[in-house]
């Protein structure tokens, strides 16, 4: 660290181009052996207690163990690197509680890494990234083995016991690509239960591999579990889920007296499927029903449209005909609400940030490895949201 120049008035003497530099690199610096100088001074501190003796003091009769000078260690902190810290030690083994036996890194540091690599930046690029920051790189294999340690958090996550409060439940399931034990990809389906509290907090409340897919055991597993941890579903308005066969078939042996909504974004892709492109109108028109100010009005939405389109598209009529009680159940929920409960689009939107970060692997590696990344994007987003209710739920409706 070069020599500063104090002025006259207190001031530093540089020049308006340093004064970056300095407050990058000089003052981190001055931190930093500011930081070193009082964990070393903790260190001798907690050696001393150890003996029962002052600086320099002699007390043979007394004395148990005897100062033995120091061995250096490098700690990497989020300041950056202290390099060859000064342990003490002792003849007969002193321990530090301070500093944990063969520990090379600040327990925050091992979150900063985890946590990188949870925002997108592969095990490869990590070390690269952070070491400007840290003031050494962390390899590969470093990295990834950081990233199991996830795994008991990951697990307490699929455990945990769930609070039975929340007025709305959403249900859909999410394809992403997996490589198996022989490294062929493969696609897995992952089914997802978000929830809006009664606060107005919406929660990620769990996901499951699903190695059926969408079938009705896999779907009846999953509910049951969710009912077996505490959610018994007592103040539950409505359950929205995308339409699915199995998990339509599954519903009523869990939740039977919660009403279905059916997810209308599902439903316009299934009716764009049935209709030309030319003929985008159709799928236009068929908005007007959800969009309607009561449940009267829609179904009689419904009605025209089926008029203008039933000798034309009568397979996209009647998609939308045999499932329309179950399409117009939102407008039981106060008015506020409807936006929100009629689509399943918060599960799509969550992982829509799965596979942002998941982009550049192409596939996951392992189950292992998508559960961790699921996991993280997970607890990101319930944190986020804790923070921000829906302005729509936070007056008793």
């Amino acid at each position: 660290m070069r020599e500063l120049e104090v002025l006259g008035d207190g001031h530093l003497s540089l020049d308006p181009a340093e004064w970056k530099d300095f407050f990058e690199q000089e003052l981190m610096d001055l931190v930093r052996a500011q930081v070193k100088a009082l964990v070393e001074k903790a260190l001798e501190g907690e050696r001393d207690r150890y003996l029962n003796l002052g600086y320099y003091e002699h007390s043979p009769e007394f004395r148990l163990d005897y100062r033995n000078g120091y061995y250096l260690r490098n700690f990497a902190t989020r300041l950056g690197l202290l390099e060859a810290l000064k342990i003490p030690r002792t003849r007969h083994g002193f321990r530090t509680q301070i500093l944990p036996r063969y520990q090379r890194h600040q327990d925050a540091v091992h979150d900063l890494v985890r946590q990188a690599f949870l925002r997108g930046i592969s095990t490869r690029q990590v070390g690269e990234v952070l070491e400007p920051v840290l003031g050494e790189a962390y390899s590969a294999q470093t990295v990834s083995n950081l990233t199991r340690e996830l795994d008991q958090d990951v697990q307490k996550f699929h455990r945990r016991a769930l609070a039975d409060e929340y007025l709305y439940l959403f249900l859909d399931g999410v394809v992403l690509k997996v490589r198996d034990a022989a490294g062929k990809m493969r696609r897995r389906v992952v089914l997802v239960a978000c929830g809006i509290h009664r606060t107005g907090r919406r929660e990620l409340i769990a996901y499951q591999f699903a190695f059926n897919g969408e079938s009705e055991a896999a779907w009846t597993g999953f509910l049951q579990d969710l009912y077996l941890r505490g959610l018994e579903g007592k103040h539950l308005r409505l359950i929205v889920l995308d339409g699915g066969k199995g998990l339509r078939a599954a519903l009523p042996l869990v939740f039977p007296a919660v009403p279905v909504q059916l997810c209308w974004a599902h439903k316009m892709r299934n009716i764009a499927d049935k209709v030309p492109r030319r003929e985008g109108s159709c799928v236009a028109e068929a908005s007007a029903i959800y969009r309607a100010p009561n449940r009267r009005k829609a179904e009689q939405a419904f009605r025209q449209w089926k008029i203008a389109w039933q000798e034309r598209r009568p397979k996209a009529v009647e998609c939308v005909e045999r499932d329309l009680d179950v399409l117009l159940n939102f407008f039981a929920a106060p008015e506020a609400h409807w936006k929100k409960v009629r689509t399943t689009n918060v599960i799509e939107r969550a992982f829509r940030e799965v596979r942002r970060r998941t982009r550049p692997m192409s596939s996951f590696t392992n189950l292992a490895s998508c559960d961790r990344i699921v996991f993280g994007v997970v607890s990101h987003l319930n944190r986020s949201w804790e923070r921000k209710p829906l302005p729509e739920f936070t007056h008793r409706s």
